[in-house]
């Protein structure tokens, strides 16, 4: 059976709908950065996940390909995530979407080195004739945060959000966005097949102990 991240790690991928407290380790990523409103039509956002799910799925069925990759075990692409930030706004500004900048993420499997990354780069470059060179080899060691799942429209947020900082403060933490911390989404549902009031999205904010 193919490993699947959003069950083998719940405590990250499936939290409950009140807020809690985790330390996310170092992950490895492939990334694609940007700015401007993700619902833009044809827009930056849209086509680097047009990037990214492509290099996902040549690594994944690189299984069926003559180059077989050291230590690959089957495996389910993990779900999009994003990072999403506004110059000169601590936190987010649901308000001002066209201020965005945003990196898109997808987790790589364990046996995902850079060498291997770099190799995948180029058999998606070839087999699709198009310029990957946008998409990234992304290291990321998230840490400390509080983190909710949030049920229903990416614009309905905010109560989530509020609650979060509410539920931190009140164990001794405070927000603490910066350079490398920013607000996190998972996005569990496929926008395009499931009702608004249905999407299921993780939302994870970096925290730090107040002294």
């Amino acid at each position: 059976m193919a490993f699947d991240y959003k069950k083998e790690y719940k405590e990250f991928y499936l939290p409950p709908k009140m807020p809690g407290i985790v330390t996310v380790p170092a992950i490895n990523f492939l990334a694609a950065r940007g700015h401007g409103d993700p619902n833009e039509e044809d827009g930056t956002y849209k086509q680097a996940l047009g990037m990214l799910y492509a290099v996902a799925f040549t690594i994944k069925m690189s299984k069926l390909g003559k180059h077989q990759l050291e230590g690959y075990f089957d495996y389910v692409v993990p779900p999009l995530e994003g990072l999403w930030w506004q110059d000169g706004i601590y936190g987010v500004d649901y308000a001002h979407k066209q201020d965005f900048q945003w990196i898109s993420l997808i987790r790589l499997p364990e046996f995902v080195t850079k060498e291997v990354f770099d190799w995948a780069i180029r058999e998606t470059t070839e087999k699709k004739q198009q310029d990957f060179s946008q998409v990234e080899f992304f290291p990321w060691e998230e840490g400390l945060c509080v983190q909710c799942m949030h049920i229903g429209p990416y614009d309905n947020e905010p109560a989530t959000v509020s609650a979060m900082e509410e539920y931190a403060k009140a164990q001794g933490y405070e927000e603490d966005f910066g350079e490398g911390r920013y607000h996190h989404e998972i996005y569990l549902s496929d926008v395009r097949r499931c009702r608004p009031e249905r999407l299921k999205t993780v939302i994870r904010h970096p925290i730090r102990r107040v002294l």
